[in-house]
């Protein structure tokens, strides 16, 4: 007979506002599986790969902004789980990974799945829990029942990431095959705490008060989810106030009418920069994509720099961290956006010496990409071109996410761009874009290269793919990146050793998948392919683009050579 305190733990959750959980099939975790397989509030997805698992359930908790729960048994299978973890405490993704587990008696005597699973997060988990074993007594079940609202509550709270809770299970795992589940309508339930968010009065005036005694103020935006209201504060602001506000394309602010998105070229050569400095700086989101930015910002200290967040993690990226603004970033710029104050000269001519350059930058970039090379940049800008409105496009880590920020997307484009920049790794990008799409029937377009797409293609093996995925694959039978960064590109043992070349692709998969499968051998007939890969109503497809790396690495120093030359 299953324990029902394992039973309520899928009500807890549903009592919580959880509405899907990810299962990774196994026998020690049979009674938690079922659990939530029968809850009638709760959406279950079942995937093999543990991995893949964890980031499928990262892209459903993106998209959805409520936490995923992820089921797995014991043994190696939660150590699997561990890359998406990582990158979910550095997005701040909520996600409550359930573990099954060994009794502690059976713990390193060498019975088969048993591993030191007991904290095995713990340097990159919000907080860990360990479920109790027994349920004789009263006091346990309340325990468990307050463990799990505990965890929920840290999961989903100000500073969002991943919690994990270890339950140790002893046999029968599985029920008698008449057995049916209740869930208990008297458990105990913890509500989050309602935060209170809008700073007073006197606050209020005080933050105008000292914004307005710096000249040169910089907004600069790290990864953010898109906000249609915050563009529109920041739209208001710069009209009325000037701020320069300079953004990745990942930070979403494309949209914005005068936002600076070319800052790679900008600030390509960083000896021609110290005009640029910013007084005061006021960032918000999470990491910063561009290496230049970061790099600039780093050797042009301002003399405040304000990050505005309403959690509390202290995180000073660019060493210049003076004071943390506990709020989120639509409440900040709300407060300028409502109280306009009178515009300065000084700011006014900062504000049009980075619009000027940003200006001539995509004037550049437009010349440049004019000529139509089969490389993988022209490939890029092409794909952009012919997303649909209202889309949501994925980056994969290595190049894609780089050429997509070289080439920004228009401000008229209403697309969303996500990418797994917690810690950049390449072993989820599909996963994610998997579970991104499984809440929307918007379509979701991954832009990846080889590496990435085979390295994570399990990504795929189960039997919820969603029908509005597109995955667009450059494939140049490599890790192409290394013939375009410093370093590697001039070692005698680049090809073997660092883009460690590979001869496969993606027709298998597709057909293994059940995919529709699109392949070009000319740049000529990638527009007209786009069309139909893009708009295709028979469901999931790959677009798989083969290029030649040694072209890809000619016109990207071609492009870094006369982005230095620009400002000369």
């Amino acid at each position: 007979m299953i324990i029902q305190a394992i039973v309520n733990i899928a009500e807890i959750c549903a009592q919580h506002g959880i509405k899907q959980a990810v299962i990774c099939p196994g026998s020690r975790s049979a009674a938690i599986t079922l659990a939530f397989a029968r809850h009638p509030k709760i959406s279950t997805f079942v995937v093999p790969d543990e991995r893949s698992a964890g980031f499928i359930a990262l892209g459903m908790a993106q998209s959805s902004a409520c936490p995923v729960v992820i089921v797995c048994t014991s043994g190696t299978a939660v150590a699997n789980l561990y890359p998406a973890i990582i990158e979910a405490i550095y997005q701040q993704v909520p996600l409550v990974v359930l573990t099954a587990d060994r009794p502690p008696e059976w713990i390193d005597q060498q019975d088969g799945q048993t591993i030191r699973q007991q904290n095995i997060f713990q340097n990159h988990i919000r907080a860990s829990f360990q479920f109790p074993l027994s349920f004789e007594r009263e006091e346990a079940v309340r325990h468990g029942e307050r463990m799990v609202s505990e965890a929920i509550i840290v999961s989903n709270g100000k500073t969002k990431g991943p919690v994990h809770i270890n339950i140790p299970i002893r046999e029968p795992f599985y029920p008698s095959p008449n057995e049916v589940f209740h869930y208990s309508k008297n458990i105990k339930i913890i509500k989050a705490p309602v935060a209170i968010t809008q700073p007073s009065g006197q606050q209020t005036i005080e933050l105008i008060d000292e914004i307005k005694k710096h000249e040169k103020i910089m907004v600069l935006a790290g990864q953010h989810p898109l906000s249609k209201k915050l563009i529109e504060l920041l739209n208001h602001i710069q009209k009325n106030l000037k701020w320069v506000i300079i953004g990745d394309v990942i930070s979403n602010i494309q949209h914005l009418e005068h936002g600076i998105i070319h800052h790679d070229i900008i600030l390509n050569d960083p000896e021609d920069t110290a005009d640029l400095k910013p007084d005061l700086l006021l960032s918000f989101g999470n990491s910063v994509l561009s290496k230049q930015l970061k790099t600039f910002i780093r050797s042009n200290i301002p003399d405040q720099h304000w990050h505005i967040s309403d959690n509390e993690t202290v995180v000073d990226t660019f060493n210049s961290l003076t004071k943390k603004i506990l709020l989120t970033p639509e409440s900040f710029f709300e407060l300028f956006a409502d109280n306009p104050y009178e515009l300065n000269k000084t700011q006014n001519n900062y504000f049009n010496h980075w619009k000027e350059k940003d200006l001539q930058a995509e004037s550049f970039l437009r010349v440049f990409l004019s000529e139509n090379k089969f490389s993988e940049f022209h490939v890029i800008k092409t794909v952009l071109s012919k997303l649909p409105n209202s889309s949501t496009l994925h980056l994969a880590n290595s190049m894609p996410v780089r050429y997509v920020n070289y080439l920004g997307i228009g401000i008229d484009r209403e697309i969303s761009i996500w990418a797994n920049r917690g810690t950049s790794g390449i072993d989820g990008c599909v996963s994610t874009a998997v579970g991104h799409a499984h809440n929307t029937t918007t379509l979701h377009t991954l832009i990846t290269g080889d590496m990435a797409f085979f390295y994570d293609r399990n990504a795929l093996w189960h039997n919820h793919i969603p029908p509005n995925l597109r995955i667009v694959i450059l494939n140049n039978h490599g890790g192409g990146i290394f013939r375009l960064i410093n370093g590697p590109k001039e070692l005698d043992e680049l090809e073997e050793f660092f883009e460690t070349k590979q001869k496969l692709n993606a027709a298998n998969t597709a057909r293994d998948f059940g995919m529709n499968y699109y392949t070009i051998k000319t740049i000529d007939a990638l527009p007209d392919m786009l069309e139909k890969f893009l708009h295709e109503k028979s469901g999931a497809s790959i677009l798989e683009i083969e290029t030649d790396p040694k072209m890809n690495q000619k016109v990207f120093e071609e492009f870094k050579h006369k982005t230095n030359q620009l400002w000369k």
